[in-house]
């Protein structure tokens, strides 16, 4: 559970500058290749939800019925105005038949303004609110509104989310937990199930791990994101 003054205080801060900018853009040790979470104090606060008007759902597009018809690319008209070879590129597949285009386009620049904001604030925040799935599009939206994140997106995809990680997702290196909550668990497996090591941090603090090569499962509850450390490949 994220601290409600911090999330409030970061939630305010987000609307103020979305408001500006308009839509226009102690872990223990249990085993082999684990490191211990350090003490020092965590450098960001925990991830606050993340701001603006979709945050909670309340003003989120309508979820659409799975096949949905789509607008082909040629059709991709606004009310008013027009867009740009960008945009439309963002747009071609994803503007339900009979819906204005601006508003599917508003998403993705909203999505811009998010990142734009987090990664001002503090770009471990912005790299993890991607992992964890609070915000979601970034990849389309970057690569066609935005592609000066693109770096935040291609951090992301080397990180892992809360939940049991197997087979090809396991990728051997150092990572860190760099905002997670005092309820943060952690255990690496190897093959039979055999433990490498685990641990927790009630503290909220910073968490560093090793993945091993003879990892076979990587299971993480209340970490938030884990965000991966130097070169991983």
């Amino acid at each position: 559970m994220r601290h409600p003054l911090l999330a409030g205080t970061a939630v305010a801060l987000a609307t103020a500058v979305l408001a500006a900018c308009g839509s226009s853009g102690g872990s223990t040790d249990a085993g082999r290749g684990t490191a211990a979470g350090s003490t020092q104090p965590a450098a960001v606060p925990a991830v606050p939800s993340v701001a603006g008007p979709t945050a909670d759902g309340a003003d989120d597009p309508p979820e659409e019925p799975a096949g949905t018809p789509k607008a082909p690319a040629g059709g991709i008209t606004p009310a008013t105005g027009s867009v740009t070879k960008e945009q439309k590129e963002y747009l071609t597949g994803r503007v339900p038949k009979g819906m204005d285009p601006a508003a599917v386009l508003q998403t993705g620049q909203e999505t811009c303004d998010r990142l734009r904001y987090l990664d001002r604030a503090d770009r471990d925040i912005a790299v993890g609110a991607i992992v964890s799935g609070e915000i979601t599009d970034a990849g389309p939206a970057v690569a066609h509104l935005c592609p000066q994140h693109q770096d935040l997106v291609d951090d992301a995809a080397t990180g892992y989310a809360d939940g049991t990680h197997k087979g090809a997702a396991l990728r051997p290196g150092r990572y860190r937990a760099a905002s997670p909550t005092k309820a943060c668990a952690w255990q690496l497996t190897g093959a039979d199930g055999r433990a490498l090591g685990s641990g927790s941090s009630g503290t909220g603090r910073r968490v560093d791990i090793t993945v091993p090569k003879s990892a076979r499962a990587f299971t993480s509850t209340g970490c938030y994101a884990w965000l991966p450390e130097g070169d991983n490949g």
